[in-house]
């Protein structure tokens, strides 16, 4: 009975004719565990088309329910934290699964003939797998989504000629508000995947089309003239089916990346929402997800006159190398032993990216812009001071200087901490250093009086903490190294 029911569908729909090719075609020997990771990509976006649908039914694309929705997922729905989890992590594993998988057809030179179609289909696939993950951080709809958005919005206004009304386009208007917000739903969940499963298939279909890559070896030459011929007789002669052999290694890849992404979910839970989108709030620090820190890093790091070529050159200048790769590079050797160029230039931009990844996470980059209202003056900073070194205390404090510097351990770390500010600088080079400025530090002469910023040095100028731990606070207290005939060794 099971049988006939069978054959009463592949009687109409023709599925061993459709999918027989691509479950028996046969593969290299050499095709083992090295070349799962498209597989994995694979099932993940189908993870994340089943984890989505079920979010969208709980998710309202509205600028003034879409945070309330959120936490009602996170808080109040039966296991919506889990599932949001679950999409989270899946799009990362997905971003990590395809980024392993194009270096390892870059190292192992299968984007050379005949499979260039391949290898740009996968490039774009890369690109809108990028995209899935912005516009996804984009619908938590929280502070660092509304100003991660107006940064990303900011790079895209930056286009010649066209730049204002691709802004306005995308945004919907001329800010971001509700129509910004059901725009990259629609992005998200309909247009984006629509072109992810239209270049799955592309891909799916040139993979069989064009075989699957060898495991190269080194001296075996790629010659456009007689590879295929070459290809078809050793596949042939020494190859496996897909299905059971290839296939079985997917399967179980697949099925650890599954879990992966469970346990991952479970222990760490989903991603934001992080407050909720306030446009008045402008001190705040909007962080993008882990694949987007290295530009974060960089826009930090580089100085303005640079940035425009960062966000426009430099994106047409990796996609034009990328794409012409395989026409500029598409025959000669393929195994990665003797192409040392293709190793280094994979080693030095996984080394700049992590670097530049990790400068995103430990920089302080922003100050703690509530550091002046609400971290005080410790106590024995001020015990014992003179009238004037307390103006001076004051002043740091009132005019949010704890922002940027720590005091006692506590408050902004763009600057240096000032808790031993004395014994570097002397009291001319603090007072240049605060009406000229220097460094990541802003002048300040136009902003504090003459009178100010001599309390100001006053109390600095009492900050030697040796000193303090023998002696006492008070500045008087504290021995002329230069004239005491007999200084403490320590200082």
């Amino acid at each position: 009975m099971k049988l006939s029911v069978l054959n009463w569908f592949e009687e109409r729909l023709k599925l061993g004719e459709t999918l027989g090719p691509s479950m028996t075609h046969a593969v290299p020997t050499s095709a083992r565990w090295w070349y799962v990771f498209g597989s994995m990509t694979l099932t993940i976006f189908m993870l994340q088309i089943a984890t989505g649908i079920c979010l969208a039914l709980v998710y309202v694309p509205s600028a003034d329910e879409a945070y309330a929705s959120l936490e009602y997922l996170n808080y109040r729905q039966h296991l919506g934290w889990f599932l949001r989890g679950m999409h989270v992590w899946g799009s990362h594993m997905m971003i990590a699964c395809m980024s392993i998988h194009m270096i390892q057809v870059f190292l192992y030179g299968a984007y050379k003939y005949p499979r260039e179609l391949t290898w740009i289909v996968g490039v774009l696939l890369f690109v809108c797998t990028l995209g899935m993950g912005f516009t996804g951080q984009v619908l938590r709809w929280d502070q660092d989504a509304y100003w991660g958005l107006g940064v990303g919005m900011a790079m895209a206004g930056r286009v010649p000629f066209i730049g204002p009304e691709l802004v306005y386009f995308v945004l919907g208007g001329p800010t971001i508000g509700g129509e910004a917000l059901s725009r990259f739903f629609a992005l998200h969940v309909f247009v984006i995947p629509g072109m992810l499963i239209m270049l799955i298939a592309a891909h799916l279909l040139l993979v069989i089309k064009c075989g699957i890559n060898e495991t190269p070896t080194p001296g075996v030459l790629v010659n456009k003239a007689t590879y295929r011929e070459r290809y078809e007789k050793e596949v042939h002669k020494r190859g496996m089916p897909f299905f059971p052999n290839a296939a079985g290694r997917d399967m179980i890849a697949c099925g650890i990346v599954i879990l992966l992404i469970f346990v991952f979910a479970a222990l760490f839970g989903p991603a934001g929402p992080n407050g909720e989108p306030d446009p008045t709030l402008i001190h705040t620090s909007p962080r993008p997800d882990f694949w987007f820190q290295s530009i974060f890093a960089v826009l930090a790091l580089l100085p303005p006159y640079m940035e425009t070529f960062l966000i426009m050159g430099f994106p047409v200048l990796a996609a034009g190398v990328l794409f012409l790769l395989p026409f500029t590079s598409g025959d000669g050797e393929k195994s990665w032993r003797r192409r040392p160029f293709a190793v280094l230039t994979v080693t030095f931009i996984m080394l700049v990216l992590g670097s530049l990844t990790y400068l995103a996470y430990v920089a302080p980059w922003s100050p703690v812009m509530n550091a002046w209202s609400g971290i005080p003056t410790p106590v024995e900073y001020v015990k014992g001071r003179s009238p004037l070194e307390l103006q001076g205390a004051m002043i740091i404090q009132n005019k949010q200087c704890r922002n940027c510097h720590m005091l006692d351990g506590r408050g902004g770390q763009r600057g240096p901490e000032l808790d031993d500010v004395a014994t570097r600088l002397s009291a001319d080079e603090i007072i240049r250093q605060v009406i000229q400025g220097g460094g990541n530090m802003p002048a300040y002469g136009k902003h504090l009086s003459p009178s100010e910023v001599t309390a100001v040095t006053a109390f600095l100028m009492t900050m030697h903490p040796m000193w303090e731990h023998e002696y006492g606070a008070h500045s008087s207290d504290i021995p002329n190294a230069t004239t005491d005939p007999d200084p403490p060794v320590d200082f």
